[in-house]
């Protein structure tokens, strides 16, 4: 990313056209999978968000596991930048996957929360990505904890402290 590439938000319609092109992409996987799902695309807090849902009896929970959630949505990301030149930072759920992972962050911060209030000074968590991080410190900051990032690339990870 050039830097100041931070300070530029894309326009509500550069972000449909993220979601159109990487929904063109996971449709056309789901194809050669001969999987069935149905694409919902999504403009809210600066980004696009791709999901992919079954009403039927479907093997997309094939899909839906973390690993392979972020596999896709990276793939999904080249899919769009290949089409529009502009970097992205789509968000993909496939079968409720962003829902299970945010129930399991909730989870682990409570975790982390009671470590503190037994005497800890402060709780590390794993490495995650950033939009994790990002929806790990929202669930610090609604519990009256502090969180901070620590860490450089892979190792990137929240540290948690009490007020």
């Amino acid at each position: 990313m050039e830097p100041g590439a931070d300070d530029i938000r894309p326009t509500v319609s550069q972000l449909e056209e993220e979601g159109d092109a990487a929904a063109d992409y996971i449709e056309e996987l789901l194809d050669v999978a001969d999987l069935d799902g149905d694409i919902d695309i999504d403009v809210r807090d600066g980004r696009a968000y791709v999901s992919v849902t079954s009403t039927s009896d479907s093997n997309l929970r094939l899909l839906s596991k973390p690993d392979t959630v972020s596999a896709l949505q990276e793939l999904a990301r080249i899919a769009v930048h290949t089409r529009t030149g502009a970097f992205s930072r789509l968000i993909l759920d496939i079968g409720g996957s962003r829902e299970a992972r945010q129930a399991e962050l909730v989870a682990l911060v409570e975790r982390a929360i009671q470590r503190i209030e037994d005497g800890a000074a402060s709780a590390s968590l794993p490495p995650m990505s950033s939009y994790e991080r990002k929806v790990v410190h929202d669930i610090v900051a609604g519990e009256g904890f502090v969180s901070v990032s620590e860490g450089e690339g892979r190792d990137r990870h929240t540290v948690i402290t009490a007020k």
